[in-house]
């Protein structure tokens, strides 16, 4: 008799929620969008910036001794997704990270829909599963879109040639989209942690901003601490040192030391944050 109760004719749990239904609810938000937009709109605003100034500054670093990718973004349309890379990596990114996972679960519960996805009924494991899923989904796909644009917006803009290299000589023009996907995967690995912090809170919140604002938060904190170099090897156990390890993908002899230290941190902290937001979620009262 429990069990006639407990599980309807037919009823198959893996069933409830698909994939591409949550992906099409996430699609058609504004949000997403507006953030696709921005994104997209980046390198555009890049290269207008660049020919109303002339170009990179002069000098190695812009006249501060430093030498960075920024010092070659016009020498080709790699270097110039590069540069965008660089520029963005440290925040612009984050913030569609953050946004996508930490408004899934906590937008539901603002609008008062997330114990009708529940009486569905949709497992909690289920419901978590698919919106973590689509959420990183979508975050790997801004942060391809990005570079994507930039590279044909920079090719447009400064032609095709060989990536160059600021500390000198060059990297093989067939070789330059290969690394810039391994950059890109692992600027998005880096960024695990962030979506961990946003879909934890965001089972712990109402507030989808309370959310998305506290994973940036911590992010900042994170690189804050990363700076205070009294803290010494301790800062080789922050997400935050280890982010822009890529840079290595973008050098003659491709390093992964760098890459491979900065992935164990991620993943083991981005491990923790999720499971962290499977088990509270699992046994929070939905009231909302």
């Amino acid at each position: 008799m429990s069990a006639v109760q407990e599980t309807a004719a037919g009823y198959r749990a893996g069933r409830t929620l698909p994939l591409r239904v949550e992906a099409l609810r996430q699609w058609r938000r504004r949000r997403t969008l507006v953030m696709g937009g921005v994104l997209a709109a980046l390198p555009f605003v890049m290269v207008i910036a660049f020919a109303v100034g002339g170009g990179p500054d002069d000098g190695p670093g812009g006249g501060n001794g430093r030498i960075s990718l920024i010092d070659t973004a016009t020498a080709s349309g790699a270097n110039f997704a590069a540069t965008c890379l660089f520029v963005s990596a440290g925040f612009l990114l984050v913030v569609p990270v953050a946004l996508f996972c930490g408004d899934t679960v906590a937008s539901e519960a603002s609008w008062s829909s997330l114990r009708y996805l529940l009486a569905s009924p949709v497992p909690r494991a289920r419901l978590l599963w698919s919106k973590l899923v689509v959420a990183l989904g979508f975050s790997l796909a801004a942060m391809v879109l990005l570079p994507l644009v930039a590279l044909a917006v920079g090719t447009a803009a400064y032609g095709w040639a060989p990536l160059k290299l600021p500390t000198g000589g060059s990297l093989a023009a067939a070789d330059t989209v290969p690394r810039l996907a391994v950059a890109v995967g692992f600027i998005f690995v880096s960024q695990l942690v962030t979506a961990g912090l946003a879909f934890w809170l965001s089972t712990r919140t109402d507030a989808p901003l309370g959310a998305v604002g506290g994973a940036v938060g911590l992010t900042i904190v994170g690189n804050v601490l990363d700076a205070v170099t009294a803290l010494g090897s301790w800062r080789e156990f922050l997400p935050a040192h280890w982010q822009f390890a890529w840079a290595d993908a973008l050098q003659p002899q491709l390093e992964w030391g760098g890459m491979i230290k900065g992935t164990a941190v991620s993943v083991t902290y981005a491990v923790v944050l999720f499971a962290l937001a499977f088990r509270g979620f699992s046994r929070k009262d939905i009231v909302s």
